[in-house]
């Protein structure tokens, strides 16, 4: 593919995962733009991470307001609905779809990323999904990946030009464990992350 610059949309929450992501882009010299969400969620702290974060590196970031009622019935934005905690690795990735499973949220977020690489003029699109991710969110999965990336092919001005932006899954084999090794690695700012749904009232994780 032939792009014209080495810019990447990152679709940016504050977490462990997005932050690897992020320090993959910029290990790889890309020139990153930060693309976050306010949806009501119940984690609402995780925001201020990605601020802090975005500080840290110097990097441009846009937070995008969702009415909280699109995604009405998850446990993320509905105070009435108990977050499940406590599981096994084992029972996360057996239990079917969880009730933290946000409806048709990661076809919005990828909606507005690729919006936002056609005025940006973008080369990559960069998600921090991954391996724990799979069995209980469905537009986590590789397969929504590939579905939404024949989207971006035939939906784009870039596409009909020359070659479409491409998204970027560096960590959709990892788990948790290797995700935290390769921020290390790449010298993340993991302890100003914030990666739990259900946070005290003081913004501290579960």
């Amino acid at each position: 593919m032939v792009y014209p610059n080495n810019r990447a949309i990152i679709l940016f929450s504050g977490g462990i995962d997005s932050t690897v992501a992020l320090a993959v882009a910029l290990d790889k010299g890309r020139d990153c733009f930060c693309l976050s969400f306010d949806y009501g969620q119940r984690h609402k702290v995780e925001l201020s991470a990605a601020e802090k974060i975005c500080l840290h590196y110097g990097l441009k970031q846009k937070t995008i307001k969702i009415d909280p009622h699109c995604f009405a019935g998850s446990s993320l934005v509905d105070h009435n609905i108990e977050i499940p905690k406590g599981r096994t690795e084992q029972e996360i990735l057996s239990s079917g779809t969880q009730n933290t499973y946000v409806p048709a949220r990661n076809t919005i977020f990828m909606s507005y990323a690729m919006g936002y690489a056609e005025i940006l003029d973008a080369c990559e699109i960069y998600v921090g999904l991954n391996k724990m991710d799979r069995g209980g969110y469905p537009d986590c999965r590789p397969e929504f990946i590939e579905a939404f990336q024949g989207v971006i092919n035939v939906a784009t001005k870039q596409s009909t030009e020359r070659d479409p932006p491409e998204i970027v899954t560096p960590l959709i084999d990892l788990d948790k464990v290797e995700i935290v090794a390769l921020g290390t690695e790449l010298s993340a700012p993991l302890g100003i992350t914030h990666s739990c749904y259900s946070p005290t009232a003081e913004g501290l994780a579960c």
